[in-house]
């Protein structure tokens, strides 16, 4: 048992079990008595039920992402790292890296400096959702603490996810592909994480609905590396295609950079989204169309609902859907 059953069989928030433990005047002595009689039934210490909402606790945040060197993941934390310290938090940052047993490692050690509220950065931390056991080790430390998913999704008890709207934007621009007349669309992928699955999912979806054929030697998983993806392309001899959908905007530069090779005009010959909107997307030449998952508003979104948490606000939605935007430059004319 834990301060989430505890709320669960009084029939009050787990604010309110802290504020009761923590002996707050804001509890009336009906609703004290009542969390004190199920607290007394279960033979529970009151004070294990002190940590992770603001009372009585360390104000520290654990936040983990698998690579803080990835712009995505540094613009996010810096962000959380931030608003939170606006609000007297602390943030303990770590890595994992994307094995299973490293990203279970984290979390336990995370846990072990005692943190209030647990994020995780990146859909990596969703497992490929065809296995619940991948994601265990993120129930377990939810019976604990709140944990936020920042572009991840598990299902379970204070568990709070925001999710990027992939499937609909990829939809949409593989449709715009269409419409301009490509035959041939490359999906190129760096992952198999949740997040990438939604992406092809989409990708598929449009060519389906436009009844084209979903192909296989047209979907290319590659890594992250804009000059390995250029020479990766430049391997395929026979390879065909008239457009890129990339999830990463380093692969995307890899194919415009290997269109100029081929003597193939951007966005003439060859069209490329890129994803993320980074720094990239402006940088190269021509300016790459990308995806903006806007992950600035995602991040203030989530504080904003970790502190109406914290405050015993009840009602806080456990999927939050984060819209996003195709931002149209030079190598698409869609």
């Amino acid at each position: 048992m834990n301060i989430y059953d505890v709320a669960k069989m009084a029939g009050v928030s787990i604010a309110t079990v802290s504020r009761v433990v923590n002996n707050s005047p804001k509890v009336s002595e009906k609703t004290k008595r009542k969390v004190m009689s199920v607290i007394e039934a279960a033979d529970y210490t009151p004070n294990v039920f002190a940590r992770g909402l603001g009372l009585d606790s360390m104000k520290s945040v654990g936040i983990l992402c698998p690579d803080i060197a990835d712009d995505y993941m540094s613009k996010a934390v810096a962000v959380l790292e931030k608003r939170l310290s606006e609000y007297g938090y602390n943030c303990i940052v770590s890595c994992s890296g994307v094995k299973a047993e490293n990203k279970e490692l984290q979390v336990k050690l995370l846990m072990s400096k005692r943190i209030d509220i647990l994020i995780m950065v990146g859909s990596v931390y969703s497992g490929d959702g065809e296995d619940a056991k991948e994601t265990d080790y993120i129930r377990e430390a939810a019976k604990t603490v709140p944990v936020f998913m920042l572009n991840g999704y598990v299902e379970g008890d204070n568990i709070y996810c925001f999710l990027c709207e992939d499937f609909k934007v990829v939809y949409e621009v593989t449709s715009g592909f269409i419409r301009r007349g490509k035959k041939r669309i490359l999906f190129l992928s760096d992952a198999y994480s949740y997040a990438a699955k939604q992406k092809m999912a989409g990708y598929e979806a449009a060519l389906i609905d436009a009844g084209y054929p979903v192909l296989g030697d047209l979907k290319l998983y590659c890594k992250n590396d804009i000059h390995y993806t250029r020479d990766m392309l430049l391997s395929y001899k026979n390879l065909q295609f008239d457009a890129v959908m990339a999830v990463e905007d380093g692969l995307a530069i890899g194919a415009i950079k290997y269109a100029r090779i081929r003597g193939l005009s951007v966005p003439e010959d060859i069209s490329v989204c890129g994803y993320n909107n980074s720094a990239l997307a402006i940088s190269c030449e021509p300016e790459l169309t990308s995806v903006n998952n806007h992950p600035c508003k995602m991040c203030n979104d989530a504080v904003d609902l970790m502190i109406r948490l914290v405050q015993g606000e009840r009602d806080i939605p456990k999927k939050i859907s984060v819209p996003c935007t195709i931002e149209k430059r030079c190598t698409t004319d869609f």
